[in-house]
């Protein structure tokens, strides 16, 4: 079993996970910064600059016909607009039969239409020769629209061209409507904070400032960093982070993360993480990443593409070649012009871009959901679960101890048990421990403690103002033969026994409340087709039950080590489940990692599971799983409605070209229509409300 608490955890586990997905082209910082966001995207010219072509700049490695369309310019659709002019006005001359418009005339006239929109497609087919990417929608365009050409049809090649065109241009606006939804997490990024050093303000880069330093976060300011809150009370906007509306009081010494924005009062925080380990930069970590990890979707239809396009084109030479002995009145123009327009209607656009865009756009609609997924992958496999097993403290309850009794042995006053047990669970960095340091307050405070031991899973020992001291389990006393009352050992919630001298002094019980949504949680799981749910708990037994009963979960196991944890799992994936884990603690991690889909919960859960986790719950709602499966579905649903409608279209096209019953107008429809349609349906997933 890997160690729990290594920072390389996610590199130790992902190991047991599937193998690791391509992650060529992820977004890189400088594509995401807010500067780059603000520069236009889209085409310089209306064709493309392929120098370095690819929408790999949005991850879509896997769109192989790679369209990298350069800068904007200032007039991104000015030469289509003065192609179509010249289209029309040449459609118009020939219907009216001008004397003049004829021959060169003609030819020149629309040559001109043609190369204004036109060059550089010829240009990347020519480009992405020499690096073996030779079959691709370039070439099928220029062979098509220079064919057309050949046989006299300009208008026809123009037409072509001119609308593959523009349906680029609508596909750059899609794609950058896309980049934009993620980019715009970076700008929730402090640019600059306030820092306080020998008393005296400086404004410095957040990359400057290291843990320890004293940050002056100002009415309506951004939080720069993650820190602890060092003066009063005070309320934070975190929907840039969580994706809730409702704003946060945080108390003094609670976390306040990067990305917060301070609402009222003037607030000092002490810096816990420099700027690269922030939950919000691991965060855009996580965001670069997932656009560049394909689900098998998009995997099939890379693969599909590479040996799809070199069929098309064979066929095309076919339907020019093969009627040459079999049909009677064979004529090379006519059979020329079908094959062109099944070169042109074979064009996989629709395909290539659509469908990671519309991962992409489950990702993002995610995101802004507060729910992180690492990779478009585990959009698939999330929506393919039947069975969900969650840990219980800090997934389904609150994750907050608070004590509930003081129960003093005869003859020790409760105050005097507080102080003992505060004093010496003020060594410990245990939930329950500081439940009961929070209880005693000031009773613990000033009290002197020296040589403590942390007995692992029974408690502390240690000698509190001269005296022996044991704070713990009731194994913590059997271990050191103190006797106490049997009745302890049929409390249900959880005790903190404590023992002076050798001598029992008494016990406190602390109780962790379940989360407001976790019922609900449970309900929507169970109506969303989860046929299985389990809970897994390192909390007693008789806790874990309760709690059980309470959300209305049918099977929960309690008083679990790690290794149990990870025993059960190993069990439930044995007998062919598809299984997703919940879980927040560092002790969840080595099972995060087993699952077919681990998901943690980002705002209590540890760096440990985070990081092994595919999907990130940054709200820590278990309501939001739900939500995630409806976003997976969602998306799922929208991608093979692209691959249908294309593939459908496509096949009737292609049938009445190779007929001769299809012209080059209906070949355009074909290829750049069912590709803008299917680029608005994938746009969906963005405007969608789950």
């Amino acid at each position: 079993m890997p160690d729990p608490t290594s920072r390389n955890l996610n590199e130790e586990l992902n190991t047991a996970k599937q193998a690791q997905p391509e992650n060529v082209g992820a977004l890189n910082r400088e594509q995401l910064t807010p500067e780059a966001a603000a520069q236009p995207q889209g085409h310089d010219v209306p064709g493309h600059d392929h120098a370095g072509h690819s929408h790999d700049d949005l991850s879509f490695d896997d769109h192989d016909h790679d369209h990298d369309h350069g800068p904007a310019g200032d007039h991104p659709y000015l030469l289509p607009g003065i192609s179509l002019g010249l289209l029309l006005a040449g459609l118009a001359l020939d219907y009216f039969g001008v004397g003049f418009f004829s021959g060169y005339v003609r030819l020149v006239w629309f040559g001109v239409a043609f190369l204004l929109v036109g060059w550089k497609v010829m240009q990347a087919a020519v480009l992405s020769i020499p690096s073996g990417n030779v079959f691709n929608e370039f070439l099928l365009m220029t062979i098509a629209t220079l064919g057309a050409f050949a046989i006299g049809e300009y208008p026809e090649g123009v037409a072509v061209m001119l609308f593959y065109t523009v349906g680029e241009l609508f596909q750059d606006a899609a794609v950058n409507r896309a980049k934009r939804s993620i980019r715009a997490l970076l700008e929730i990024q402090a640019t600059e904070v306030t820092v306080l050093r020998d008393g005296q303000p400086l404004v410095l880069d957040p990359r400057q400032v290291q843990p320890g330093d004293l940050m002056e976060v100002k009415p309506g300011e951004k939080v720069a960093l993650d820190g602890l809150l060092q003066t009063a009370a005070a309320s934070f906007n975190t929907a840039a982070l969580t994706g809730e509306s409702a704003p946060q009081t945080k108390q003094p010494g609670e976390a306040v993360l990067a990305g917060m924005i301070n609402l009222e009062t003037l607030a000092h925080v002490s810096v816990t993480a420099a700027f690269a380990d922030t939950k919000l930069a691991r965060i855009l970590a996580m965001v670069q990443d997932a656009v560049g990890r394909k689900a098998k979707t998009q995997q099939f239809i890379t693969r599909f593409a590479k040996v799809y396009t070199p069929i098309v084109v064979a066929l095309a030479v076919l339907l020019v070649v093969v009627p040459y002995f079999v049909v009677e009145d064979y004529a090379f123009r006519t059979w020329l012009y079908r094959a062109l327009v099944f070169l042109v209607i074979s064009c996989p656009c629709a395909l290539v871009i659509s469908i990671p865009l519309g991962y992409f756009g489950g990702i993002g609609a995610a995101s802004r959901a507060g729910i992180l997924f690492k990779g478009s992958n585990f959009l698939d496999v999330l929506r393919e679960i039947d069975t969900v097993v969650m840990d219980k403290t800090g997934t389904l309850t609150q994750g907050v101890f608070a004590v509930q009794q003081v129960q003093p042995a005869p003859g020790v006053e409760p105050a005097r048990l507080l102080r003992l047990a505060g004093a010496l669970e003020a060594k410990s960095t245990h939930p329950i421990a500081k439940a009961v340091v929070a209880h005693a307050g000031a009773a613990a405070a000033g009290a002197a403690v020296e040589g403590v031991e942390e007995i692992a899973g029974h408690g502390l020992r240690g000698q509190v103002e001269g005296q022996e001291v044991l704070a713990g389990n009731a194994r913590l006393l059997s271990k050191f033969g103190v006797a106490y009352p049997p009745e302890i050992d049929e409390v249900a919630d959880s005790i903190v026994v404590v023992a002076v001298d050798g001598q029992y002094a008494g016990y406190l019980t602390v109780a962790d409340a379940p989360k407001e949504d976790a019922a609900r949680a449970v309900q929507e799981l169970k109506a969303d087709g989860i046929t299985r749910l389990i809970m897994l708990s390192g909390d007693k037994d008789s806790i874990t039950q309760r709690v059980a009963r309470q959300l209305g979960i049918s099977e929960a196991h309690g008083g679990l080590l790690p290794e149990d944890k990870a025993r059960y799992v190993q069990q439930y994936l044995a007998e062919g489940r598809r299984l997703a884990f919940v879980g927040d603690g560092v002790n969840d991690a080595p099972v995060v990692a087993l699952a077919d889909v681990g998901i943690a919960m980002g705002g209590l859960g540890s760096d440990a599971t985070i990081e092994t986790a595919d999907v990130v719950i940054q709200t820590d709602h278990p309501s939001k799983i739900a939500t995630a499966r409806r976003i997976a579905r969602a998306t799922h649903s929208v991608v093979w409605q692209n691959i249908w409608l294309a593939f459908i279209v496509k096949g009737i096209v292609l049938t009445l070209g190779a007929g001769g019953l299809a012209t080059m107008w209906e070949a355009v429809f074909a290829d750049v229509g069912v590709a803008l349609l299917a680029i608005l349906n994938a746009v969906r997933i963005q405007r969608m409300k789950f």
